[in-house]
């Protein structure tokens, strides 16, 4: 069993801001200022990246057309809280280039959400991954090429109140804990705790 610290208490000094980032499901239906919205993307241009091959591309929802084409390959339970949502971004990353395959491209794409994550927090914004969704219905609605992997949605916009959602999910709409970070450090080799 995985031992966890209260919710969003670090054991080590650390930026609020990564406290802050959890992933809630009720969502205003308030639209997003282009601004706002595109500062999120600047961010994430700024993720580090193997060789500065810059896999990651995102693919917006945030017409009424467009957030039906998402709903439409959502799983039963994300589209259960997603009703309100008013931007998705598809995060895409190119697994191959002219040299070859691009080994790091899921991890660099993560990097850049992880990027794009913080920034909404500072926007005031929440957001919330996932990967409960036809990825291979995604792929033929969005007419995505095979060369780029399918890594994961975000639902991007301003929380709302946790009573917006059906009484099954209220219960979870709070901020969830960690595993101490010696849990997930090892010195050495694997298995070997850090002192």
């Amino acid at each position: 069993m995985v031992k966890t610290l209260s919710p969003r208490e670090a054991q080590y000094d650390i930026d609020p801001v990564y406290l802050e980032r959890w992933s809630p499901r009720s969502f205003l239906e308030k639209e997003v200022p282009e601004e706002v919205l595109l500062s999120l993307f600047e961010a994430a241009r700024w993720a580090p990246s193997a060789y500065n091959h810059q896999p990651w591309r995102f693919i917006l929802a945030r017409t009424k057309e467009d957030r039906e084409k998402v709903l439409s390959f959502l799983g039963e339970y994300n589209r259960m809280w997603c009703k309100n949502v008013p931007v998705f971004a598809l995060i895409l990353s190119k697994t191959e280039n002219e040299t070859g395959p691009i080994r790091s491209h899921a991890f660099d794409a993560g990097a850049a959400w992880g990027y794009l994550s913080l920034e909404a927090v500072r926007k005031g914004l929440a957001t919330h991954p996932m990967t409960g969704f036809d990825f291979e219905k995604a792929r033929e609605v969005l007419n995505i090429p095979a060369d780029y992997a399918i890594d994961a949605l975000i639902a991007i916009g301003y929380q709302g109140e946790k009573e917006a959602l059906p009484p099954s999910l209220q219960e979870r709409e709070t901020p969830s804990a960690r595993r101490p970070v010696k849990e997930s450090v090892f010195e050495g080799s694997f298995g070997n705790p850090v002192k």
